[in-house]
């Protein structure tokens, strides 16, 4: 079903730095980039967090019957902080004493199983930068033949202020104006090849201990990590396509120089319609940070091994934290508050576990497509999932209180509650209801204590305890837990 002809989504683009209607190039399609990771470590949790966004927005994009290509890299050569800094995998593979492409390989690996723990949709083409190393050479040498780039001493750098002069926008997507740029740049070694300190690298000479080089028509080298992306971008999407995503840390000025350098080979005016980029993490209130220890690997939460939480958390849990905070939000990994989502979690599993019990009847007043399209109007909101997952707890309230109160709803109003639900737990959000045992086993553990409670608490009315009688009833009560007296006994539900 083509869901996309009645749902207008708006998305913020951080080009204009405003929600904007979207509007694919071509009908019914969508193209889609998302810069991925530099396999040289485990996958860390801002960047799963980076691509869990990217997923929720490609799952909903499917959803609406659009075509989606989705294009995410991997950057396995090339990537560089400073000019004269070497390539981090390089560096990694003196460290580890392995060929380059081992580590490649080892962390490239360590990446699919991470994502595949938390339920990601594979991307419809994951091209890797040294698979692309003849493209990276042709596109130099258009921008040298259109004379925004020049040759030093070994290397090719992107002359930013001729960009400029000659109608460029070097800065248009980070708002950035070039003295601020200028009076930023920190002086490296090698910036005497540059013509100016702002240049950026798209192919740098190999010293003779760099492990990573290819030969080129200006020498063994190796290329810029910004050029990398906009050639497979622009490969696989054509050379102006609809979105382009990515961590907001990549903003400037590895985003600010792919415009630039798509601009320069092929005198578009906007090489991407739409910029959408995702928050940073943090972790117990600070900055997560491999140098101060207060850092977490996703492994490390599944298994409960860290002195960062309490307990171990299931990725479905993770993955319900995540998508309760939109993703331009910062969001703050804590064990309180990972404990916290795994009770909504469990709710939410539980209610939806539980329609396979609610009784039916010929009609029912209530509005189920009123909520219905309260859940897509959070969507169509730039993909706003706290305020999806707010509607979905509405319906686990009217769930569990057609339960408690043994009331009825139709049998189409059922089948429509539940294949919503199912449609945006499962294949927006990207849950698994994994926790079915596990919801089982804890609901027969805690029936089997709070019978045990009740049975206490009817020998204490029997002994005329009411002082013992009423803290069982008070203290559960406080759990969530509500005891119902009636003629046949006492009855709990849980809130």
């Amino acid at each position: 079903m083509e869901l996309y002809k009645t749902n207008s989504i708006k998305v913020y683009n951080s080009l204009s730095k405003s929600k904007e209607e979207f509007k694919p190039i071509h009908q019914g399609n969508v193209g889609l980039y998302v810069c991925g990771p530099t396999v040289y470590s485990n996958v860390h949790l801002g960047n799963v967090r980076t691509f869990m966004s990217f997923d929720m927005i490609y799952r909903y994009f499917l959803h609406l019957g659009y075509k989606v290509r989705y294009v995410r890299n991997i950057t396995d050569a090339g990537h560089l902080t400073d000019d004269n800094a070497e390539d981090k995998i390089s560096t990694k593979a003196r460290l580890e004493k392995l060929e380059p492409m081992e580590i490649v390989q080892k962390y490239t690996v360590d990446f699919h199983e991470i994502l595949q723990e938390f339920n990601f949709l594979s991307p419809s083409i994951e091209p890797t930068a040294t698979g692309h190393i003849v493209e990276q050479i042709e596109a130099i040498k258009q921008m040298l033949e259109n004379r925004l780039a020049y040759e030093s001493m070994g290397s090719v750098y992107f002359d930013v202020l001729k960009y400029n002069e000659e109608g460029g926008d070097y800065g248009v997507l980070s708002k950035r104006n070039m003295d601020d740029v200028i009076s930023n740049t920190r002086q490296l070694d090698g910036q005497s090849e540059k013509k100016n300190p702002q240049d950026f690298a798209l192919w740098k000479k190999a010293s003779p201990e760099h492990i990573m080089r290819w030969p080129s028509p200006w020498g063994v080298g190796f290329p810029g990590w910004h050029l990398e992306c906009t050639v497979m971008s622009t490969k696989y999407l054509g050379e102006t396509f609809d979105i382009h995503g990515g961590g907001m840390d990549l903003k400037f000025p590895h985003h600010e120089c792919e415009i630039a350098q798509s601009k320069a080979c092929n005198h578009h005016t906007n090489p991407v319609n739409y910029w959408l980029h995702t928050n940073m993490l943090t972790l117990n209130g600070q900055k997560m940070s491999k140098s101060t220890g207060n850092n977490i690997l996703p492994r490390e939460i599944l298994s409960g091994k860290n002195d960062k939480l309490n307990k171990s958390f299931s990725a479905s849990v993770v993955r319900f934290f995540c998508m309760q905070a939109h993703y331009r939000s910062i969001l703050d990994f804590s064990s309180d508050a990972l404990e916290a989502s795994e009770k909504g979690y469990l709710k939410l599993m539980t209610a939806y576990s539980e329609l396979k019990n609610i009784k039916t009847s010929d009609s029912s007043s209530i509005n189920i497509e009123a909520w219905k399209q309260q859940c897509y109007d959070a969507m169509n909101d730039d993909f706003n999932t706290p305020i999806l997952i707010a509607h979905l707890f509405e319906a686990v309230k009217f769930i569990n209180q057609l339960k408690e109160e043994n009331e009825t709803i139709s049998v189409a109003g059922l089948e429509l509650l539940s294949s919503t639900m199912g449609v945006f737990v499962f294949d927006v959000l990207g849950l698994k209801n994994d926790s079915d045992s596990d919801i089982s086993s804890r609901e027969n553990k805690l029936s089997g204590v709070v019978e045990m409670l009740i049975k206490m608490r009817k020998n204490a009315r029997e002994n005329k305890d009411w002082a013992l009688s009423d803290e069982i009833r008070d203290e559960l009560l406080a759990l969530g837990i509500q005891l119902k007296d009636g003629k046949d006994g006492t009855t709990f539900s849980v809130s």
